[in-house]
This record gives structure tokens, sequence and C-alpha cells, in this order.
């Protein structure tokens, strides 16, 4: 259901009724480019099913999902028509556009194009906690996530904020800490991927893949000044998944424990509820225990540790 994650904290928030909140999300039903159209997005149903809701409930956890569609047309089609363009016209006046003039010949190339680009479609999952006054979004950087959350906070309303959860201390230091200790958090451990990157001008980086990280080479790469930028980890033997800087998850995955008896279970809805309640339920419990090891949720007007372990 996630295989990405961006955890975000809501603010005040008056929720709406469920017929103003139906309403707003068939106002807000995706609907596919026009010919022109470079990209729309809009919401669909979490199920996957036509006509079927656009938020489901399951076990107090409200599901969404966005569909993004884009066109692109290939920049280099778009160089040569641009340069063609720009031949012809000098050849007839004996000035070549340029600045404004080309830019907008540029902008009209593409407009005829679109029609006949191949769209892409890409759908986000969105889980609204409203117990825990959380939002977890399936994307795996905050600019990924922008668009989702513009969308959110116009759809939910009742002058709800969403700010990115933050903690005490960053996770970049946290990750530094660990892995020059060799010591997991409680409830945690360290798997076998990590990238440590040098903050400066150069970015010298270096990169573990299915490697051990319990070795000094690790330590000795943090004592030089290189901070780690993303970890796999492992929670309770549950779920595994990779920490970066920005707080997000990523390569979330759900272990075999976790998932004991979810594929006897047998249901209409193609497993859709199982799956909902399972992943809602694991990350619920991971994600208060992560915030822990880092210290604890930011408090606000306070930014977050940034030190060098």
């Amino acid at each position: 259901m996630f295989k990405n994650a961006l955890i975000y904290r809501i603010g005040s928030w008056e929720p709406p009724s469920s017929a103003e909140m139906e309403k707003r999300l068939l106002n807000g039903r995706f609907v596919e480019c026009g010919a022109s159209q470079p990209e729309s997005a809009g919401w669909v149903e979490p199920r996957g099913e036509k006509h079927a809701a656009l938020m489901e409930g399951v076990g107090g956890q409200l599901i969404l999902k966005l569909c993004t569609e884009r066109k692109a047309v290939p920049s280099q089609v778009i160089k040569n028509q641009l340069e063609a363009e720009l031949d012809k016209i000098e050849a007839d006046t004996g000035r070549r556009p340029k600045g404004k003039k080309a830019k907008a010949l540029k902008e009209d190339i593409v407009h005829g194009l679109l029609p006949r680009a191949f769209p892409k479609r890409s759908t986000t999952p969105v889980w609204i906690d409203p117990r825990a006054q959380l939002v977890v979004v399936g994307a795996g950087s905050t600019k990924a996530a922008d668009r989702v959350v513009s969308l959110l906070v116009e759809l939910l309303g009742g002058g709800i904020t969403l700010t990115l959860l933050q903690t005490e201390m960053s996770p970049a230091t946290a990750m530094a800490e660990w892995l020059k200790t060799r010591e997991a958090p409680a409830g945690f451990s360290i798997d076998r991927e990590c990238e440590l990157k040098q903050p400066d001008s150069e970015k010298a980086t270096v990169r573990y893949a299915r490697h051990t990280l319990d070795i000094e080479e690790v330590g000795e790469h943090i004592t030089q000044g290189k901070l780690p930028t993303s970890l796999a980890m492992t929670w309770n033997g549950r779920v595994s998944f990779v920490l970066n800087e920005a707080m997000a998850l990523k390569k979330i995955k759900l272990l075999d424990v976790a998932l004991e008896g979810a594929g006897s279970t047998q249901s209409e809805d193609n497993g859709f509820d199982t799956d909902v309640a399972i992943t809602t339920g694991e990350l619920s419990q991971l994600i208060p225990q992560l915030v822990d090891a880092l210290g604890g949720e930011l408090k606000r007007d306070q930014p977050p540790v940034a030190k060098a372990a």
C-alpha cells in the first residue's frame, strides 16, 4: 500500500460534514488531460473500482488516492522543430528571433505537439489518521508531495494546516550516531544499505549496498565529516524501510511476521480492507517509536538539531 511515506502533523482543523466532503471530492475527481493540457490531477477510488467511494474508512483510518497524469514532449523533438522554425524565419527576414520571441515560438511548438504526446499516469496513496492527528503521503520527497499536500488542504478545509513532521534530533545526526556506535535504537536494527555524503561543495559520497555496516570504515567516514543521507533499517522484525535525511521513509516493506494470516483472509474487497488494516496498524506503531528514537517531536518555533555526530 505504501512504498514511500512522508509524515505530516495536522494543525487546527474543524472537519467539514460528510456531505460537504463528498461534494469536494466529486468536484476534485480526476479527469484525464485535454488535448493540449500538459498535466491533470484529481482524486480516484482507493479500491480501484469504478463508481466506488473516493474516501474509504477502515477501522477509523481514512484512505484517499490522488491520480496524476502528465504529457511530456521529448526535448530533442522540441529543439529540432524550434531550430527549423528559427532557420526559416531568419532565411525569410534576415533576422533570427531571440529572447521573448524565441521563447514564444517554443511554447507554440510544445502546445502543438502535446495532442500527440503519450500521457503517463501515477497514483499517490494518502492516509489520514484522525486520532493521531497525522497525514501520511505515499511520496518519497517533499517535492513530490507538495502538489498532494496543496490539494489536501483545499479538500479538507476547516482551517487545516499540514506541516512536515520534524524531530528534536535531525535524522542525519541520529543515523550518524547509530552507525558510529554500531548500536541501533531500541526496537530497530540496522540493515545492509546506507549512503554517506560530505556536506560541502564537493559532496563526496560513499554508498554501501548489501554490505554489513558494522565495520570501522563506516565510523571513519563519519569522523571525517560525512553524514548519512539514508540508512536501511528494520522495526521489530516486522517492517523494513530506508530512512533518509528529510525524514522520509522509502522502500517500505511489511515482512512475513507482519503478514501472517493475511493471505488466508477471504473477502469480497480483494483484500483492500485487510491491506489497509495491516499497513496502518504496523505504521501507526512504527512512526511514534521512530519519532522517540529521534528525540521526540520537535517543539514549535525550535529548529531541529543538525550537529554532526
